[in-house]
């Protein structure tokens, strides 16, 4: 196998240095071997002609030196070479088996593992893999009685996870198989950690306890670690996903409230004048808030939540007349782009409550979802034509102290946008002074959302 080293320019001397070993090493077998024949040749050369004895003697004497420091030095370099050998072995089979192991602990995930463990393995006759109560895989011998789906009855197991630490077993009464044709006679017991937690076990089984070599057992704990590694950044990516979601279900639980009670405000004040419309309003809204409870966190699409807008907006419809218009002018490829849950309602929201004109005129609402040209890019924007911002109030905008509450809604569809689309996205406002407000956000390639 041809390997290829590089070295940083501060262990550059190191570096040069075990190869002035290497090299020195290389010269002392090129003079042994040259000495034995010179040597050979002599105590030949002396043997034809007759040469003093004593040369013959020296001749076969250094010889068999030579000889024994050959052999000596054979001896010392073989478990460098063998542990070489192995690691190269525990590297392969553990490239081989991570993205099973990526995948989790299940059962169809641990068989295969456990297949090409076996397959790697010189010495072992079998191998196993459980979780912390039952056998999840097993291949190699004994697998017509050593069956997956069983629960742990070794009690090496369950000492190995919980005191998380290898055991090792070397008899048949050890192992616990109660099968009087088992051929299992040693076994090592590994656990797989995720943090300082064992979650399971890897197991190596023999058919003779000469097979539990210090090798073996290095090899085995090996490994489990490389097993174990998989799992931790499985679960740390886990771990990110969850928190992600619950981020997104705690954002979305701040702004859901704020609409809840403006809707019951809404239906409120038709209770006195007209009983009748705050019934259907009633009925509407929890038909519409139903709706957004089994939904959950999405994701849906755009055209799903302009339906949900079209419900919201009936309802601040009802509260302000002609007060307030809708107009929705969205591309047809753009029905299908995905987003959370109450993206666009929140920004429509703002609209009414801070864009409102002192005069009473009406307030014109815009919803634009377009294709910027020649690129993966979309724009969904909600723009009105009320009151506006001053720069100062525009550059605070996303402080959550800000506005009567503008800040924390803004902030928070930027942050359940951000957690959703990662950084493919972004939120842009821009606001005159009695001109008006457009809230804009860009999804880039939403072809990828969810694929990661």
């Amino acid at each position: 196998m041809t390997r290829h080293f590089i070295h940083d320019q501060d262990d550059s001397e190191q570096h040069l240095e075990r190869l002035r070993g290497v090299l020195r090493m290389d010269s002392y077998d090129v003079i042994l071997i040259a000495s034995i024949i010179l040597l050979s040749i002599t105590a030949m050369l002396t043997l034809v002609a007759g040469w003093s004895q004593w040369i013959l003697s020296f001749c076969t004497f250094t010889l068999a030196a030579i000889a024994f420091m050959l052999s000596l030095r054979h001896v010392k370099r073989r478990p460098d070479h063998m542990r070489a050998l192995e690691s190269e072995r525990i590297t392969l089979t553990a490239n081989e088996a991570l993205p099973y192991m990526g995948e989790g602990l299940t059962p169809e995930n641990a068989q295969v593992v456990c297949e090409i463990v076996l397959a790697a393995s010189d010495s072992a006759v079998a191998v196993a893999i459980t979780d912390s109560e039952q056998v999840l895989g097993f291949s190699g011998r004994g697998e017509d009685h050593h069956t997956p789906g069983r629960p742990i009855v070794t009690k090496a197991t369950r000492t190995a996870l919980k005191q998380n630490e290898t055991v090792i077993l070397t008899s048949k009464v050890a192992i616990g198989c109660s099968d009087p044709r088992c051929p299992l006679r040693a076994a090592i017991v590994v656990p797989l950690e995720v943090g300082s937690r064992a979650i399971g076990t890897l197991k190596f089984y023999y058919s003779r306890e000469a097979a539990l070599t210090e090798t073996e057992l290095v090899s085995a704990e090996g490994l489990a670690r490389l097993l174990s590694t998989q799992l931790v950044i499985r679960e740390l990516e886990h771990q990110e996903a969850l928190a992600t979601e619950l981020e997104l279900k705690a954002l979305q639980a701040q702004i859901n409230p704020h609409f809840l009670f403006n809707t019951i405000n809404t239906i409120g004040s038709f209770i006195r004048t007209d009983a009748e419309k705050a019934r259907q309003l009633l009925r509407n809204f929890a038909a519409f808030y139903r709706r957004t409870l089994e939904q959950g966190d999405g994701p849906i699409t755009l055209g799903l939540e302009l339906e949900f807008l079209k419900q919201y907006f009936e309802l601040e419809k009802a509260r302000f007349g002609d007060q307030v218009d809708l107009t929705l002018e969205i591309e047809d490829e753009a029905f299908d782009l995905p987003m959370p849950a109450f993206m666009l309602q929140p920004l429509v929201e703002n609209c009414i409550e801070h864009g409102m004109r002192d005069d009473g005129s009406p307030l014109c609402i815009k919803v634009i979802a377009e294709a910027v040209p020649d690129t993966d890019t979309w724009v969904v924007t909600v723009a009105d034509d009320g009151i506006g911002m001053k720069p100062e109030r525009l550059a605070k905008v996303f402080e959550k102290n800000t506005s009567k509450g503008m800040g924390v809604a803004l902030k928070n569809v930027c942050d359940r946008l951000t957690g959703f689309y990662g950084k493919d996205c972004e939120l842009i406002i821009e606001s005159a002074w009695k001109v008006g407000t457009e809230i804009s956000f860009l999804i880039r390639d939403p072809k990828n959302i969810g694929k990661e």
